[in-house]
């Protein structure tokens, strides 16, 4: 069983407590898949320290079963341990069962790695294989096949390849109808290739599906470059709103509002506090990237440099890491190496996000000047 991630909190709570029931009803030595219920509800839930915790206890109670390296491996890449991570899916490789989706769950794993660790070739290849894996399987979900389709996308789209990641995103949607992510992908997509009107459609419909404040504030931006300042504005409210309810129910969001609110100059100590909070618990190159673009905004310079460092020390090759570390190179007085990380962030994805692919332009042009 994998529980979803887009399960709500309410959702996870009983997941949780029902497994705890079960383990206190039979020893956990012949309850493994309360054990297993129990890791993955707390993964999804972001306490990824606790699931690491009783995924490493499934792994001694069922060392042979591929699964408990799989529910290991996925806690350690969110809590940044990135050479564990690496051992535990060579232990799941090792026990994979011949069967379609074990091996799609193996891969899927394999090229989310390969993508941090900025082989993208190698990520697209592990995502092909999944992608393969499934149309192998009729029992497996077609959401499990969008997913693959969006993942590739992301690549094509990472690597300015806009063409192909509309084409990647447009099969996801044949596979899952309405797949939010895939509609949020053909949102940037068109937004990238200049098609504000048509950008701004695709995340209305993602929005109505699923109201993720990553999602919303790109519709608030969307807004305001289209001069929709009321619409902007009522969507940014909208953001802080989620806010609110993230903070009642288990701060999964926090991630997300730190960077809206570094990205739109709004409460930027708080935004730092979030973002630091989180990286104690999740210290993941994403984690850092959030303290360092917070710290820049808050005026913690030393803070944002030493955040940058770690963000970018596996060699991710994402735009929007190597915008904010042009932005804190600027910052710091060095122009050429601000210009350098600009040029790098817009070579490889020119149109990386609608609004902060701008700022990059002007402020490179203002550096060459």
């Amino acid at each position: 069983m994998r529980l979803r991630e887009t399960g709500s909190v309410s959702f996870l709570d009983l997941a949780t407590r029902a497994a705890q029931a079960s383990l206190r009803a039979m020893p956990e030595t012949q309850n493994l898949g309360a054990v297993a219920v129990l890791a993955q509800s707390e993964q999804a839930s972001h306490d990824f320290r606790a699931a690491r915790g009783h995924a490493e206890r499934l792994v001694e109670l069922a060392p042979d079963h591929s699964e408990a390296y799989q529910i290991l491996g996925d806690a350690l890449l969110e809590l940044g341990e990135y050479e564990p991570a690496r051992a535990a899916f060579a232990h799941m490789q090792q026990q994979v069962e011949q069967s379609a989706e074990s091996r799609v769950n193996l891969d899927t794993r394999l090229g989310q790695l390969a993508w941090l660790e900025g082989d993208v070739e190698a990520a697209r290849t592990h995502f092909s294989q999944a992608l393969a894996g499934t149309l192998e399987e009729p029992s497996m979900s077609g959401e499990t096949a969008a997913w693959c389709h969006w993942r590739l996308g992301e690549l094509a789209f990472a690597t300015g390849d806009y063409a192909g990641a509309e084409r990647a995103y447009t099969d996801s949607l044949a596979a899952f109808p309405d797949y939010y992510r895939a509609l949020a992908g053909l949102g940037r997509t068109r937004a990238a290739r200049g098609d504000l009107e048509g950008a701004t459609r695709f995340f209305e419909r993602a929005t109505t599906i699923l109201p993720d404040p990553g999602f919303v504030a790109t519709l608030g931006d969307l807004y305001q470059l289209a001069g929709r300042r009321d619409d902007a504005a009522a969507q940014y409210a909208l953001v802080k709103q989620i806010a609110t309810l993230s903070a009642l129910n288990g701060n999964l969001y926090n991630r997300q509002l730190a960077l809206f609110d570094a990205d739109h100059d709004r409460e930027l100590e708080q935004a730092y506090a979030l973002a630091t909070s989180e990286y104690a618990a999740r210290r993941d190159v994403y984690g850092a990237d959030a303290v360092a673009w917070t710290a820049l905004k808050a005026g913690k310079l030393p803070e944002a440099q030493a955040a940058i460092r770690d963000a970018l020390h596996l060699g991710t090759r994402d735009a929007r890491l190597f915008y904010h570390a042009g932005m804190i190179a600027r910052a710091a007085g060095d122009p050429a190496g601000a210009h350098d990380q600009l040029d790098r962030a817009l070579e490889l994805s020119p149109g990386f996000d609608p609004m902060q692919a701008g700022v990059a332009r002007r402020v490179r042009e203002e550096l060459k000047g």
